[in-house]
């Protein structure tokens, strides 16, 4: 367990997050999510964590682990085409997630989100948060329209809002 990190965290803690995502952004965001769920019959969330506190901190919980924790949290696996994709940012680490279901996973592979992830993060490395988000989104949302374009009606099975923890 790295003191520098426990510190971040303590310091950094969930108001950097409502810092950087005021309401104006986040409904920003989530209206990037709507237009990019218009053109696929996947399901997108973004979450957003300041940092981690109590025992996820302490037992020094990467933040991989901590978006699968997220992804089982809000029940994104629990899609009808099993292709939910979370994009998990913690700020305290700067580092961006992507956990999505079997379904879309099988056909973008981890190299695949792995590229978008890096991509956001070069964004958030030059301050820009909210640009990086909405790329990340618009990309996994190309990914989702190439193997998943819509079926009919398009039902929306998971919130487009998104969620600052």
């Amino acid at each position: 367990m790295s003191i520098k990190r426990i510190a971040r965290h303590l310091v950094q803690h969930h108001w950097r997050a409502k810092q950087i995502f005021p309401q104006a952004v986040l409904d920003r965001i989530e209206q990037a999510i709507k237009r990019g769920e218009a053109t696929h019959s996947g399901q997108v969330r973004f979450v957003v964590e300041g940092a981690l506190d109590g025992a996820p901190l302490f037992r020094n919980q990467p933040a991989r682990e901590r978006a699968l924790d997220v992804f089982s949290l809000l029940r994104i696996w629990d899609t009808a085409h099993n292709n939910g994709v979370l994009i998990y940012l913690l700020l305290a680490d700067r580092d961006v997630e992507i956990v999505a279901d079997r379904g879309i996973d099988a056909k973008v592979g981890a190299e695949g989100w792995e590229s978008i992830c890096r991509a956001m993060e070069a964004e958030f490395r030059s301050g820009r948060f909210e640009r990086g988000v909405i790329g990340g989104i618009e990309a996994v949302s190309r990914e989702l329209a190439r193997h998943f374009p819509p079926q009919g009606p398009q039902s929306n099975e998971l919130p487009d809002a998104p969620v600052v923890m």
